[in-house]
């Protein structure tokens, strides 16, 4: 083997999943078509799931600084202010979730630290690798590439996108449909007399043009631009087009514009694909389902299926777990993915507002097959629940969670002795966890719940532990 894991596509979900394996001493390769990294704005919107995801792969420092709230929306009609328009519903901050509103950054830069997180931990990203080929049997996966030599890994995992090559040679199919049928610009610009305090909205005038919205890009001098126009018309990606388009829709002239760093003509699609897996190749992100950019649901849904890949692949390779705990990957995700999508089209369409089921802290894996809950009366935090921040014995839970282990939290109970990789916290009492055992997952989930440690060593055991 030339290495345990391919991960085609240096994307968010590429590099997270390429920084989860590396930290469990898993061999990956992360390959790139491109000769760098993406360059646009596109993801922008961190929700507050992924930050807690962020803050376990060591990169929350790093995103915390390099981004910014998001700014109030300012409604502009015929050169005035006219109103605001809050785009995200206001979250109250707790000891049990302390992120409650998105975090904005520029996909580029996400991709920049997360790079910079992979590297630190030993592993690499090879640009100019466009796979081609792909053949596998029982015991690995071969991919061919137009430069360089042929790949061999025991797994592959496919993070290249919603035109995915890899989904495409493994004749998986998606079923979805268009959002909306009106093509949409979005691009990277530099402005001059707009402040950056607000999202500046410019609404249809009616004589047949869309929208005009400008966001000032936290932790930088540009704006993203979004403007809509009619079917069949598609933009023009060029500077004297974006001027066009901002010159007729806003009070501003088009010189106002300096420069396009970077655009793109984007038509909002939803669409799922058929299966997450096939033999020993895994789809994870956009290559697995694609999203309206409303609600800020595409890249944050693909970091967490890395985030729930990346541990079950480190639990067979290096662990000792049996290769079933990979089915659970598709069981899981697949349905939280279709759940994100309706959301992102409801959301696109003005049938929802972006609020707590945005922030996705209420996902979980109830139904999971990976998911045991042995109490008779479970109170409301139960098997499968995302594992809440709070203060236990005076340890910090997300402290005690940071790292790729599992965690027993005893609350009220004696915490039995159990293998080294699982790490204890205990405490007399817990208000958002109630009395009991909770064995919490490398990813954040409550695996295990019960009154006592009757059954817990056998559910271990299903893990590798």
């Amino acid at each position: 083997m030339d290495t345990d894991v391919l991960v085609v596509g240096a994307g968010p979900t590429g590099l997270a999943l390429g920084i989860d394996l590396a930290r469990r001493g898993v061999t990956a390769l992360v390959v790139e078509r491109a000769e760098g990294l993406f360059p646009g704005s596109r993801g922008k919107g961190i929700q507050p799931r992924t930050m807690e995801v962020f803050d376990d792969l060591g990169v929350l420092g790093a995103i915390r600084a390099a981004g910014g709230p998001y700014p109030v929306g300012m409604i502009w009609q015929d050169g005035r202010r006219v109103g605001e328009h809050r785009m995200f519903d206001p979250g109250e901050e707790s000891e049990d979730s302390p992120y409650t509103e998105p975090w904005m950054v520029p996909q580029w830069r996400t991709q920049q630290i997360l790079r910079a997180r992979l590297e630190e931990l030993g592993g690499q990203v090879a640009f100019g690798r466009e796979v081609v080929g792909l053949t596998q049997d029982a015991d690995a996966v071969r991919a061919e590439f137009t430069a360089g030599a042929p790949v061999t890994a025991r797994y592959a995992v496919a993070a290249d996108g919603g035109r995915s090559t890899v989904r495409r040679l493994l004749g998986i199919g998606m079923t979805g449909e268009t959002v909306d049928p009106n093509p949409t610009l979005v691009a990277d610009v530099r402005i001059s007399g707009l402040d950056r305090d607000n999202w500046h909205i410019f609404p249809p005038r009616g004589d047949g043009d869309g929208f005009l919205a400008l966001c000032p890009l936290a932790g930088t001098e540009d704006f993203q631009l979004m403007a809509q126009f009619p079917e069949g018309t598609p933009p023009d990606l060029s500077l004297e087009g974006v001027r066009k388009v901002v010159g007729a829709r806003s009070h501003l002239a088009p010189e106002a514009v300096t420069q396009v760093r970077w655009a793109s003509d984007f038509r909002p699609r939803a669409a799922l694909a058929d299966r997450f897996r096939s033999g020993r190749v895994f789809l994870a992100g956009d290559a697995a389902h694609v999203h309206s950019p409303a609600g800020g649901q595409g890249l944050n849904t693909s970091v967490q299926d890395a985030y729930n890949l990346g541990w079950k692949l480190g639990a067979v390779l290096t662990g000792g777990a049996p290769a079933s705990l990979l089915d659970t990957y598709e069981e899981e995700r697949r349905p939280v993915a279709a759940d994100m999508l309706g959301l992102s089209t409801r959301v696109h369409r003005g049938e929802t507002r972006r609020g707590e089921a945005t922030r996705q802290l209420g996902l979980g894996y109830r139904e999971s097959s990976l998911t045991q809950e042995t109490r008779t009366a479970p109170g409301a935090l139960r098997a499968g629940d995302r594992a809440p921040d709070g203060t236990l014995g005076g340890v910090r839970l997300f402290d005690a969670f940071r790292g790729p282990h599992w965690t027993l939290v005893a609350v009220g109970t004696t915490a039995p002795a159990l293998p080294e990789p699982v790490h204890a916290v205990s405490g007399a009492e817990q208000s958002t966890y109630g009395k009991g055992l909770f064995l919490v997952r490398p990813d954040g989930y409550v695996g295990w719940a019960g009154e006592t440690g009757d059954g817990l060593r056998q559910y271990l055991g299903c893990a590798g532990l």
